[in-house]
């Protein structure tokens, strides 16, 4: 149980909507009651569409920072989906789209052919496992446990190929919020917050490439010491060693 937690870190830290929030709250609890009352089965599939949540929230982060890439992938969808698709404001419209499908827009951070068929597989595991034909996939603890750990690796390596497309959200949202006067928060933790945070759907994975980034490509702006101030701001507020290195 503790290790499937982790997944929570891969997740947004707050949503657009309240129904977006209590979905993935209703999808944990039933993955936990499923969990602690040893039905593996039912608790796979609720980690399965919390994971499926996830990619979803990737590919909207795609679609934020990399439109014009994320409409030439458009090709080969039919005009009524594109246009929903393009159209869309909330991550979960990916649904329309054929789950195994869905993963090719990893193309778009780098992932190949090999690994979106890889990913490919979870999905007709978890159909499998969905499908009334007698059979119980996952029965034990242990059968459950090391599913998760395979699922979760691949979230790993998901995160790890959308690190350059959150860096560039990030490195945007500094040269167009350092300035108080003219941006929608005067308070720098308020902007963070509801534009980078609530805005981009992070998680405290995504918060801690931000955190990470190195900022010197904004030496040249008039208002570096903004950006250096915003900077510093996530860095205490959401790391924690930037937080005691802050305090010290």
């Amino acid at each position: 149980m503790e290790q499937a937690a982790e997944l929570a870190s891969y997740l947004p830290l707050s949503f657009k909507t309240p129904k977006e929030q209590e979905y993935i709250e209703f999808l944990w609890d039933a993955f936990e009651t499923n969990y602690t009352h040893g039905k593996y089965q039912f608790a796979f599939l609720a980690y399965h569409m919390l994971t499926m949540s996830f990619v979803y929230f990737n590919i909207w982060q795609i679609k934020q920072t990399e439109p014009g890439d994320f409409q030439k992938s458009m090709v080969g969808f039919n005009k009524d989906l594109e246009k929903e698709l393009l159209d869309a404001t909330s991550p979960f419209t990916f649904w329309r789209v054929n789950e195994s499908s869905v993963m090719r827009f990893l193309k778009l951070i780098g992932c190949d052919n090999g690994k979106v068929a890889s990913y490919a597989a979870l999905v007709k595991e978890r159909n499998d496992t969905a499908h009334t034909n007698g059979n119980i996939f996952f029965s034990t603890q242990a059968a459950l446990d090391t599913k998760i750990t395979e699922i979760l690796r691949v979230v790993d390596e998901i995160q790890t190929h959308s690190a350059p497309t959150i860096q560039r959200c990030y490195s945007r949202f500094l040269a167009e919020s350092n300035n108080p006067d003219d941006r929608e928060y005067p308070d720098g933790a308020d902007q963070i917050r509801e534009i980078l945070i609530h805005g981009n759907y992070l998680s405290q994975k995504d918060i801690e490439i931000c955190a990470a980034c190195d900022i010197s490509e904004h030496e040249t702006n008039h208002n570096f010491p903004g950006i250096e101030a915003l900077h510093q701001t996530i860095r205490a507020t959401y790391t924690e060693q930037g937080a005691a290195a802050f305090s010290s």
